[in-house]
């Protein structure tokens, strides 16, 4: 990456950081808009850092979420099952 992508990569971590430790998501905002008043170049670089740092995050829940049920599946259907006397339909 270039100058401009490498700083604003580097801030959008930072501020996705703090705007989690704040609880404030107004923050990531706040900062792209003092960015933008004196470079619009370093906003848009910021902001396209933040948009992919937090769709991959997104990404990674939905897969880590996804395995989990895989895994809870898998388990669920290895366990042993008990035979039911005919007629009975089990305990």
């Amino acid at each position: 990456m270039g100058v401009i992508e490498d700083l604003a990569d580097a801030l959008a971590r930072d501020v996705i950081a703090a705007a989690e430790e704040l609880g404030d998501e107004q923050l990531i905002a706040e900062i792209g808009s003092v960015l933008g008043a004196s470079s619009p170049t370093t906003q848009e670089a910021f902001m396209t850092s933040v948009r992919v740092r937090l769709a991959e995050r997104r990404a990674r829940r939905v897969l880590a979420e996804r395995l989990s049920a895989a895994a809870t599946a898998r388990q669920d259907s290895s366990a042993p099952s008990f035979p039911t006397a005919p007629g009975r339909g089990g305990l």
